[in-house]
């Protein structure tokens, strides 16, 4: 099913994770999806589907919605709720974890490569979703042009929220899914550095959380409490940029500094963004973190490589 608008087209796309899964996609552009200077496919975190992450509508606040704005630099954009989440199938009896979600991007990739013949696309994972999207890379290197991990996290070393989520294991272990509401999405904004998102737009997101789930999966939190690493740095080849918020719990600086250390391909970047706790689109400096995506996005391929 499309939907237009006056710039955007929105497309309802599914696909099968063998037979049992059903993978709910998105694709969002400007004016034709062909032409195209490349494709997005955005990767959500662990709380949350996928279009309240990256096409998150707020009235007065341009270019909310990412798959907007970088359907407005030219990119046929593209997001997929794993398994376990929004729209796509929920029922099987697992945790839908890291490498679960890797396998979701597996199947996702190959669909956008079959419909709109790319050969490569751009990758953003953010928080679990870069975790996500790195196992993938390292997976299916061939499927990758540039990797963009932000919120990410290696050992977990140095990361407060994480080692005060790792009280809660046994209880995460012991059930599948957890609830959420509008007062846990509101506790994403608060635990790092308040202040950080306008309340509106908390509101909003939560609002567009909540309508698609009332639970989700335990795996990705079992996994970054007690599996990492979970991802091998030394074996990601794809351009790199790591983004990290200036006050970001998850993200501990020295672990993603040694992370980046390891990353073999020269072709690489680091940023700190200022102003910025955990959930980056939906900061006050949300264009901050736009521009840096795609200037990475958009940089030339090196010539000369010695």
């Amino acid at each position: 099913m499309a939907e237009g608008s006056a710039n955007y087209t929105m497309v309802e796309h599914w696909t099968n994770k063998g037979d049992d899964v059903k993978l709910a996609l998105y694709q969002k552009y400007a004016g034709s999806p062909d032409g195209k200077k490349g494709t997005i496919l955005f990767v959500h975190g662990s709380s949350m589907a996928a279009t309240p992450t990256f096409d998150l509508q707020v009235p007065g606040r341009p270019h909310s919605s990412a798959m907007e704005y970088f359907a407005d630099q030219g990119y046929d954009t593209w997001c997929v709720d794993m398994e376990g989440y929004g729209r796509s199938t929920k029922d099987r009896d697992i945790f839908c974890d890291i490498s679960n979600g890797a396998d979701d991007l597996e199947a996702a990739s190959r669909y956008i490569m079959e419909k709109t013949g790319c050969k490569k696309m751009n990758v953003y994972g953010i928080s679990s979703g870069a975790l996500r999207a790195a196992l993938f890379a390292q997976r299916n290197p061939d499927r990758v042009n540039r990797l963009a991990l932000d919120a990410h996290v290696w050992t977990g070393e140095g990361s407060p929220t994480l080692e005060e989520r790792r009280k809660k294991l046994p209880e995460f272990s012991k059930i599948k899914r957890r609830p959420v509401d509008h007062a846990f999405i509101n506790s994403v904004f608060t635990r790092d550095h308040p202040g950080c998102a306008d309340q509106n737009v908390i509101d909003a997101f939560a609002d567009a959380v909540c309508a698609l789930d009332d639970s989700m999966p335990n795996g990705t939190y079992i996994d970054m409490t007690s599996k990492l690493p979970i991802v091998d740095p030394e074996k990601i080849v794809n351009p790199t940029i790591i983004m990290r918020g200036q006050w970001d719990g998850i993200a501990g600086m020295d672990d993603l500094l040694e992370f980046f250390k390891r990353l073999p391909n020269p072709d690489k970047q680091f940023t700190v963004m200022a102003g910025i706790s955990h959930a980056s689109f939906q900061q006050k400096n949300y264009m901050m973190v736009y521009h840096i995506l795609a200037s990475f996005y958009a940089q030339p391929e090196p010539i000369y490589r010695g």
